[in-house]
């Protein structure tokens, strides 16, 4: 197993931090619009100044973006983290687990979309004859939903 050390500067400006991040400056922009992220400070000629701190909050915000939360559940999350004492672990598994049962149901959707979508391939004969006798598009255009 190797590790990747990163050397922090504590005053960086919203290139440098994107950078180390791997994302763009506009994407730091975003999320400040959002208000996930302030930059701590601003220098004399107005760029954003940003430290370790905001380093560790943006590679939060990153991971919980990587494993599906939205960018309302991420505000929720960052709200408990910055107040732990104040909030208990049962809070953060209910806001993982509800996110879980909400992407399971998200697959069922999209499985169906899988199987219908494969139905309506096997169904056509997929020749060059024009497409005024295409099934696919008869079955679309159903208007009483017989088919699908």
């Amino acid at each position: 197993m190797s590790f990747i050390i990163i050397k922090v500067k504590f005053n960086m400006k919203i290139g440098e931090l994107s950078h180390l991040l791997g994302i763009s400056n506009d994407t730091l922009r975003y999320y400040e619009k959002q208000g996930l992220l302030t930059a701590t400070k601003r220098n004399a000629s107005g760029y954003r100044i940003y430290s370790d701190d905001d380093l560790k909050l943006m590679q939060f915000i990153l991971r919980a973006k990587n494993v599906g939360f939205s960018l309302t559940e991420i505000k929720e999350l960052l709200l408990i983290r910055f107040e732990k004492s104040l909030h208990s672990c049962a809070q953060v598994k209910a806001i993982t687990l509800q996110k879980r049962d909400l992407v399971a149901q998200r697959i069922n959707e999209l499985q169906l979309f899988h199987d219908s979508l494969s139905i309506l391939a096997e169904q056509c004969c997929g020749s060059e004859r024009p497409a005024q006798s295409c099934s696919i598009l008869s079955v679309l255009e159903d208007v009483d939903g017989t088919y699908l």
